[in-house]
């Protein structure tokens, strides 16, 4: 059985923005932070990461700019805006109702 899961709709954004309150990161650290802090359940492919973050940086949720990585290469590096903080802020409330509903309907015999 396979230990990554499919993202509900909507949800990348949601990680995305989360793992960006921590700190400004380019596209493959996020990925990797995602990776690791949910047991390498969630892998995000790079066909999906970089098509929510350019969404994202649309909405002006997101920010970035070009800064040498760790490895010595340039990478562009996202940092959550004051719009992002909001949202994140409400999307966090929305999936823990979301959660929250989809447990209760799960327990229920």
């Amino acid at each position: 059985m396979s230990r990554t899961v499919d993202l509900v709709q909507g949800t990348l954004d949601l990680l995305v923005l989360r793992t960006l309150a921590l700190a400004p990161m380019h596209g493959w650290a996020i990925a990797r932070r995602i990776q690791q802090v949910s047991g390498e359940v969630l892998q995000i492919q790079q066909g999906s990461l970089y098509p929510a973050l350019y969404r994202l940086e649309r909405r002006k949720l997101i920010k970035g700019d070009w800064r040498q990585s760790e490895t010595g290469r340039q990478a562009r590096f996202y940092t959550l805006t004051a719009a992002g903080r909001q949202q994140l802020a409400q999307e966090r409330e929305q999936w823990a109702r979301l959660s929250n509903a989809v447990n209760l309907v799960m327990e229920t015999n």
